[in-house]
């Protein structure tokens, strides 16, 4: 084997271990049925979710969004999200104006009422403009839930329900959140969608 597979391998074993970890943690797995519940119920009420995070959590929220508002596994009706990272000139707006840690709480505060969910996703769990959102999200009475890493950072405590994903590096981290965000997708499918 070649010096590059075998870097693949022990990425392959990391993220592996990752998972496991995930699979046999009764409290997060606890959190994640809570989380799904919170958007079902949402849902259910006729609101709508807010994703955000930043770099590639960004992209992660706007990969969620789309399978909410497409499809992720079964034709169906649309379900409205909304990634909070995707507007640029909304984004340049508040980061001039009001600073980089306001991104997304004044988008909470302009765009969310009680009947809606705002997701946040931080490896870190210490973003600020995560922070603020959710800090925006408790004044507003909005139910939150925040897909975090490592030991959940400072969110853990500020959301309604923080999903924490194991892993060593922030890649294993954010391939737990990817399976983390599909699986709320189909499970909330599943749920308004029977077959």
């Amino acid at each position: 084997m070649g010096e590059f597979s075998e870097k693949l391998k022990a990425n392959l074993l990391g993220s592996i271990r990752a998972k496991e970890t995930m699979m046999e943690s009764p409290e997060q797995l606890a959190a994640f049925d809570r989380a799904t519940a919170l958007v079902v119920n949402a849902y259910k009420k006729g609101g709508r979710i807010f994703i955000a995070g930043n770099g590639g959590s960004a992209a992660d929220a706007q990969h969620l969004a789309a399978e909410f508002v497409a499809k992720l596994a079964r034709p169906r009706a649309p379900l409205p999200a909304e990634a909070l990272t995707t507007c640029t000139s909304t984004l340049t707006a508040i980061g001039n104006d009001f600073g980089f840690d306001e991104l997304f709480a004044r988008q909470v505060v302009g765009k969310m009422s009680e009947d809606d969910v705002f997701m946040g996703i931080t490896t870190s769990g210490q973003s600020r403009n995560i922070v603020r959102a959710l800090e925006e999200c408790r004044r507003l009475n909005i139910p939150s839930i925040v897909l975090s890493g490592r030991d959940g950072g400072v969110v853990k405590d500020m959301a309604n329900v923080c999903v924490i994903a194991p892993g060593v590096v922030t890649s294993e981290i954010q391939e737990v959140h990817q399976v983390l965000y599909h699986t709320l997708c189909a499970c909330v499918e599943d749920a308004l969608f029977p077959a």
